[in-house]
């Protein structure tokens, strides 16, 4: 016979609001990336006018077809894989042996340089010191003025960290030196197969921090040909602005102006949409690893 639990009022209640507030979060969330879908396949005076809101109105494909027509647009995206493959690789590479030595208590000085890592979050040398140091290595104009000065994240660091110090227990650290096994070899043959969870949180972070950076191409990159995809996209709004004014022309000539701002927001939003696929497509495969991996690495200190 099955037992019923009786709730109680207040419980009632609170579930109630509990499913309002996920509620209207979910609709604050959703209706930009339907706002932006619909658009992007919309008739662009439907759009701008306000009467396309939500759902798409005059659906044409126009939009979609100057992307893939546009070799800028391609060339930007190919720049974007590679910078985010690339970097996300480095930001690996330098985060998980650092977090995972300052982990280690038999590390010597792990203070001091936690200390020193600390500083750095609440003070940094300014975009003009770092630009002549980027100069002076010679990686202007360079992917790797890209993915080198963002190369790690002390919040990272941190947490890694702290992930590392909760699930590998010492006593695994230990049986593993008595049988000869090296600190380089324990940490690539044992540490790194049971922190699948923090390294997929911590590509995801990276990865989605290299999708969508822009500045430092737009401070240190001089090549059109080497802009990544967000630059690119900031040509088009900017393009896409300047299209929009018409002040002092005669109606043929604001008239085609029109129609090319039209054509240039259709081009902005069908952008939008193609550039967040990936990281949409990407981050299914590693949701069971991304809440499990964020909350041990971020509860304890």
């Amino acid at each position: 016979m099955a037992i019923v639990v009786k709730q109680a009022k207040t419980d009632k209640l609170f579930g109630i609001c509990n499913y309002l507030y996920v509620s209207l979060a979910f609709m604050l969330v959703a209706y930009p990336v339907i706002y932006m879908m619909s658009a992007s396949i919309s008739d662009p005076k439907l759009v701008s006018s306000g009467e396309m809101w939500l759902l798409p109105k005059g659906i044409t494909w126009e939009g979609y077809k100057k992307v893939f027509e546009n070799s800028a647009i391609w060339i930007g995206y190919a720049n974007t894989i590679l910078y985010t493959v690339v970097g996300t690789a480095i930001n690996l590479f330098v985060t998980l042996p650092a977090a995972y030595a300052l982990s280690r208590k038999d590390f010597w000085g792990r203070g001091f340089f936690m200390g020193m890592f600390m500083v750095t979050m609440f003070f940094g040398g300014g975009l003009v010191p770092t630009y002549l140091l980027v100069k002076s290595l010679g990686m202007i104009d360079t992917m790797w003025a890209i993915v080198i000065p963002s190369a790690a994240s002390i919040w990272n660091i941190i947490v890694s960290r702290t992930f590392f110090q909760s699930i590998i227990p010492n006593e695994l650290q230990e049986a593993a030196q008595i049988d000869g096994c090296t600190n380089l070899r324990l940490f690539i043959k044992i540490v790194l197969p049971l922190s699948m969870p923090i390294i997929a949180v911590m590509a995801l972070f990276y990865g989605v921090g290299n999708w969508n950076s822009y500045f430092s191409a737009m401070i240190y990159l001089v090549d059109n040909a080497k802009y990544p995809l967000q630059l690119v996209l900031r040509q088009i709004l900017i393009l896409q602005e300047a299209s929009s004014v018409g002040v002092g022309l005669d109606a043929a000539a604001a008239t085609a102006m029109n129609n090319k701002a039209e054509v240039a927001a259709l081009v902005k939003y069908a952008v939008i949409i193609v550039s967040t696929l990936p990281v949409i497509m990407i981050y299914p495969f590693l949701q069971r690893y991304f809440v499990q991996g964020i909350m041990i690495g971020s509860v304890k200190g």
